[in-house]
Order: structure tokens, then sequence, then C-alpha cells
């Protein structure tokens, strides 16, 4: 269809995939353990604290600035008031703040995509952010050396750069499910339903059982049976074949870590607590159900 243009253009754009391939292990890297940057700040880039991903945050301030920015603009070539004029500046330039924050935690967040068209998608919403971001820099600078006409024009081309960008934006959100919870289509069963028979659950073994179609993870640790949402809320990767260390589980696919005991995120890049189910056993079966509290 005409409205996915841009998508289609972007899968054939095969010259993204090197620059992918050596920009995404460097970032990824700095973010890691052993990174230059470390966990800590990644985690907090991501939005871990937050409960929400922080780019999508930082987004609504250039978008917002310098949509209102286009309108004093016109304002101004109607009207001629230099107060205008310096309102539509002001404008732009909150919008560059807030334009350098969302680069910063997207970068950190494509990071973390696998491979394929969302890793794709996702750089070239960010080099076109970049570019729109360049426009308005120049833009700004134009202005003060009294070229306001110009200056307007290149901001007015900035906006229409930046829209296609949101709109890659907004299918990577609705279409790829990238920053969504994974764990959201799952409804734990209200009442207790049987999952495993008790003695087939080994100790520290991650296990991956179904309630009622909902993938559930089981962990055996002294005398106390954990139960979690098994579908990691990151990306929708498979606890079951992560690793765990002591009450935590790491997700294999992005190293996303929660607590077993209340589903925390207690490392990124997830932003969404993993569903924990409560647990007993009755008649020699593991049981769960939703947990009330």
């Amino acid at each position: 269809m005409a409205t996915n243009l841009p998508v289609e253009v972007i899968k054939k754009q095969d010259w993204l995939e090197p620059i992918a391939d050596r920009l995404q292990p460097t970032i990824a890297g700095a973010l890691g353990p052993d990174g230059s940057i470390g966990t800590k700040v990644a985690d907090i880039l991501h939005g871990t604290w937050l409960g929400h991903p922080l780019h999508v945050v930082l987004t609504d301030v250039p978008i917002g600035s310098w949509t209102a920015a286009a309108v004093l603009d016109l304002l101004e070539e109607k009207t001629g008031s230099r107060a205008i004029g310096r309102g539509a500046d002001a404008a732009i330039a909150l919008g560059l703040v807030g334009a350098a924050g969302a680069a910063i935690t997207g970068l950190a967040d494509w990071s973390k995509i696998g491979g394929g068209q969302p890793r794709r998608i996702g750089l070239a919403h960010g080099l076109l952010n970049a570019t729109a971001t360049a426009c308005y820099v120049m833009s700004l600078c134009l202005r003060r050396a009294h070229s306001r006409s110009a200056g307007r024009r290149l901001a007015l081309f900035g906006l229409m750069v930046s829209s296609v960008a949101a709109y890659l934006g907004g299918h990577l959100v609705f279409k790829e499910k990238i920053g969504v919870d994974h764990t959201a289509d799952y409804s734990p069963p209200k009442d207790f339903v049987p999952v495993l028979a008790e003695v087939e659950l080994r100790e520290n073994e991650l296990r991956r059982v179904e309630a009622n179609g909902m993938p559930v993870l089981l962990v055996r640790r002294g005398q106390r049976i954990y139960a979690i949402a098994e579908t990691c809320a990151h990306l929708g990767g498979p606890l079951s074949e992560g690793k765990l260390e002591d009450a935590t589980v790491r997700c294999p696919w992005h190293g996303s870590r929660f607590s077993l005991d209340d589903g925390r995120v207690l490392e990124g890049p997830s932003v969404h607590m993993q569903p924990v189910l409560e647990v007993r056993v009755c008649d020699g079966q593991i049981e769960v159900r939703r947990s009330n509290s």
C-alpha cells in the first residue's frame, strides 16, 4: 500500500547493513558490563528505572518544538513580527536539546535490536533524524546570520524529514513490536491450574510449561518454587533458555535480568516487569494462577 512506501524503500537499502554490522556491536559493547559506558548508565538510557522506554518520552520534545516553530515561522512571514521570530528560534533550540537526548537513548535501544528488517528500519530512522537535526542547526545559523527566509525554508525541510523518521519510528513500535511489553498478550489463569508433576522439576532447573496457553517459567530453589512469565517482556526471548543467577534469570537474547521473586527488572534493556504467578503444590502437581499481590 502507498502508506507503507517509506518502509518498502528502506527494505531495499542494502547499503544500510554494513553500517549496522559495524555500528551496533560498538554501541552494545560500550553499554555492556565491560564497556566504557557500562550497564548502569545503559539502564538509565533504556528507561529501566522509568518502567517505560525513555527514548519515546524524549522524542516528543523535538517533534512538538519543531512543529511549534513551523507555525511561528508562518506567522512571522505573514506579520513580520520579530517577537514571533524569536519564539520560533527558541522553539528550534529547545527541539535540538530534545533531539540530542532522543538520539542517545535511541542508539542505546537500537543496539539491542536483532538483525533483519527492524534493525535496518531503526538505523534509517536514526539517520533521518540526524539529517533533520542538521537541518535545524543550519537553520538556526542562517537565522542568526540574518538569512531568516532561507532559515525558514530549511527548517520546513527538516520538519518533513523528521516526519518521515517519525513514521518509521511508529512502524517499529506498532508493526515490529519494538519497545512494547511482549508479555501483554498473555493472561495468567484466574484459578489454579496444574502445569507439571512436582517430581519432574529439578533443583535450579529453568523449566518451561504452559498454563492455559501462557508460557510459564518454573524454577525450584530449595523449598520454594517460583513461577514467572517465560516470554521476555523486552523482545520475546525464551527465559527458559537463559541463565539462572541466584534468584534471578537472565534472558539469552539481550541480557535483561529479572527477579524470580517479584519480576522486577534488575538489569535492562527491558523496561517492563515480568508477570509473576502464584504457585502451590496439590496432590503432587505444581499449580499456578494469577498473583493477587
